[in-house]
């Protein structure tokens, strides 16, 4: 996965109390999912079968915000607090779960919660990934 993460952390002119490259990952991670999970979001609701998916919607607007708001504030290293950032990230791994297993439940008839289930297991990960190197 590529994103605009690493050039971005490259350019942050003090020292980052975090391994750049994990970070980056989990920005990148993040963002994809997000978007991920908005257009499936909207793709179950354009399905003629909306209502059984009701909970998929939901489940997928909640990770949209959480992952979104979680790669703006890892964005920021001006006065960082790894208390905040770490609370994000294991909200993030939690909602991750919860959207990718909802998710699971369609990928049978909707191509759109295979891509959507996918992208909320790799952000998870990259934000497991991201804790483990903040210890």
């Amino acid at each position: 996965m590529t994103g605009t993460a690493m050039p971005m952390i490259e350019t942050y002119p003090k020292p980052i109390n975090l391994d750049r490259s994990r970070l980056a990952a989990a920005i990148d991670a993040l963002t994809a999912c997000a978007e991920a999970c908005t257009a499936c979001a909207d793709a179950c609701l354009s399905e003629d079968q909306v209502a059984g998916l009701t909970k998929c919607v939901r489940t997928n607007l909640d990770c949209a915000d959480v992952c979104a708001a979680t790669a703006r504030v890892l964005s920021r290293h001006t006065g960082y607090d790894a208390n905040v950032s770490r609370s994000l990230l294991e909200a993030c791994v939690t909602v991750c779960k919860a959207c990718g297993d909802e998710c699971g439940r369609h990928i049978d008839m909707h191509e759109h919660c295979r891509i959507c289930a996918r992208s909320c297991r790799a952000c998870g990960e990259a934000c497991r990934d991201l804790l483990e190197a903040m210890g």
